[in-house]
């Protein structure tokens, strides 16, 4: 048997040493994306188990005329809109404080993580006692400050049931972008800051033409994935309020989640998930065409 040559064995060398993570990633990932796609051109419908028709497109037909759909694509665009947009101010926010020379900083820079290390579930039940009508902190706090004059039913009424969960959903993730922007933070050199204050920058300008235009790949990647998380997340939203008052926070993937595990309607439930995936997909695409033009 031909020996490889000395420069082809140390080219494949790397392809053996990744292929049991991308076998187990192929396991894990890629074949659930194709079973998923597989039951989104089926009828499968766990009521009769035993018969799968082939629909083809049908799932998609109705899914563009389902106003359900539209409904829950809409909120799926608050959700991650305003959830995304405030995690990134107050991490930035965050990063710029840890970023300061103060007492305990090194605690404060490990306690920070806390929200972000916890599970969604826990997150979940302990804002929604926060939240409580009779018993929550936060309407104890509001009401004491004279902010309002009786309690809030936060989780029950359509009109704060969103802002009562991105809420939570801001807690749990600026975290992300506080470490994310602080390691980026301590990546621009300090003589940037030493010749823009030459050049009579003062805080602000030096904020606007250093720390900026030096976080703008890190701030870029950070959105792009924690865009793609939050809009994947449904079990936040699951155990505060499972998609209520009625419809009022439930987003897309809780929509094809409660479709195929309430409903059985797996085919239907999985063209939901598959176009969640391509608009996800279009998303990252004109991203990061956007961020290389």
């Amino acid at each position: 048997m031909r020996r490889l040559p000395a420069g082809g064995r140390a080219a494949l060398t790397p392809w053996a040493l990744l292929a049991p993570a991308l076998l187990a990633t192929g396991v894990v990932v890629f074949l659930p994306v194709l079973d998923a796609l597989w039951m989104s051109l089926h009828q499968f419908v766990l009521f009769r188990p035993n018969v799968e028709p082939f629909v083809g497109l049908a799932n998609y037909v109705t899914l563009l005329g389902d106003p359900t759909f539209w409904a829950s694509l809409g909120r799926s665009l608050v959700w991650v809109g305003a959830g995304v947009s405030a995690q990134f101010a107050l991490g930035f926010a965050a990063a710029l404080l840890l970023n300061r020379r103060f007492a305990w900083r090194g605690m404060a820079r490990a306690l920070i993580v806390v929200p972000w290390a916890l599970p969604s579930v826990i997150i979940g039940l302990v804002w929604t006692w926060m939240l409580d009508f009779n018993l929550g902190v936060i309407n104890a706090l509001l009401l004491r400050l004279g902010l309002v004059a009786h309690s809030i039913a936060w989780l029950a009424q359509p009109g704060t049931a969103m802002i009562a969960v991105i809420l939570a959903l801001t807690w749990q993730g600026f975290p992300f972008f506080a470490v994310t922007l602080l390691a980026g933070l301590q990546g621009i050199p300090r003589e940037h800051y030493e010749a823009a204050a030459i050049d009579g920058a003062g805080a602000l300008g030096s904020f606007w033409h250093v720390t900026v235009p030096g976080l703008a790949p890190v701030m870029a990647t950070a959105l792009l994935l924690r865009m793609i998380w939050v809009a994947n997340s449904l079990d936040l939203i699951f155990v505060m309020t499972g998609g209520g008052p009625g419809t009022a926070t439930e987003t897309l993937p809780l929509y094809a989640f409660l479709k195929a595990w309430t409903g059985l309607d797996y085919g239907y439930g999985s063209a939901l998930a598959v176009v969640l995936t391509l608009l996800l997909l279009a998303v990252v695409i004109l991203y990061a065409a956007r961020a290389s033009a």
